[in-house]
């Protein structure tokens, strides 16, 4: 069902009297109500996916924490940065740590540049959560301007008639017709509103879970050596 049917529906029935349907309220609105409504559709659908990905456990999976504790603490430096390119275990976390433990392999500082690897590689995937929002953003921004600017051609409309009238337009007809410009305004209100409550909640959503993970990611790298040995000195090193 579209996000826009219960409003319009409502609208329709405060007027019963105009005999006005939801379907005829939108045709009113001419095409701003149906971008409107297209956009409805678009946000409903980025909210429902952002609800799916910004979660605990699509983002800081626990199997993936428990088995990357267990081969940092063994000091597998190599089976945990294999263990993260497994696309099977594919998530924020992952994508961090190993960014940070091959950038600091590759390195000449070795560990010393652990941090900063993983700190830079942190920024990147927070970043990346956040663009994911800006499309909902963009739309609660748009949708109350697409609503005034369907109101103003309503109303230009409405003026229209009281020149083709030579001013002797009947009240309850151009009563009409302002309402019926005003229909889009609403519409874009009733979209930006909740999107704008949404966008908000998502980003600091992001915020609270990027803590979070920075916290995690800080607790699995805790035992390996960052006195500057030379990376893969843990397991390997052992072996050898």
């Amino acid at each position: 069902m579209n996000p826009m049917t219960p409003m319009l529906n409502t609208l329709a029935q405060d007027a019963p009297d105009s005999g006005v349907s939801a379907l005829e309220l939108v045709a009113a609105g001419g095409l701003t109500a149906y971008a409107i409504i297209a956009l409805s559709v678009v946000a409903a659908a980025l909210v429902v996916m952002h609800m799916v990905q910004l979660r605990r456990s699509s983002l800081i999976p626990p199997d993936v924490v428990d088995e990357l504790e267990d081969l940092l603490e063994r000091g597998d430096v190599d089976g945990a940065a294999r263990y993260c390119r497994d696309e099977e275990h594919d998530c924020a976390l992952t994508r961090i740590l190993d960014a940070g433990l091959t950038r600091c392999k590759r390195s000449v500082f070795g560990w010393l540049e652990l941090k900063s690897a993983l700190e830079e590689a942190g920024q990147e995937q927070v970043a990346r959560l956040y663009r994911s929002t800006d499309w909902l953003g963009l739309i609660a921004a748009i949708a109350p301007m697409l609503g005034l600017l369907g109101t103003v051609i309503g109303m230009v409309g409405a003026f229209d008639t009281i020149s083709a009238s030579a001013g002797f337009a009947r009240p309850d007809q151009l009563a009409g017709d302002i309402s019926k410009a005003l229909v889009t305004t609403l519409m874009g209100l009733f979209l930006a509103i909740p999107a704008t409550a949404a966008f908000t909640y998502f980003r600091n959503r992001i915020d609270a879970l990027s803590t979070e993970i920075a916290a995690t990611i800080e607790d699995l790298t805790a035992p390996l050596d960052t006195s500057g040995a030379a990376p893969g000195a843990g397991a390997g090193g052992a072996s050898a």
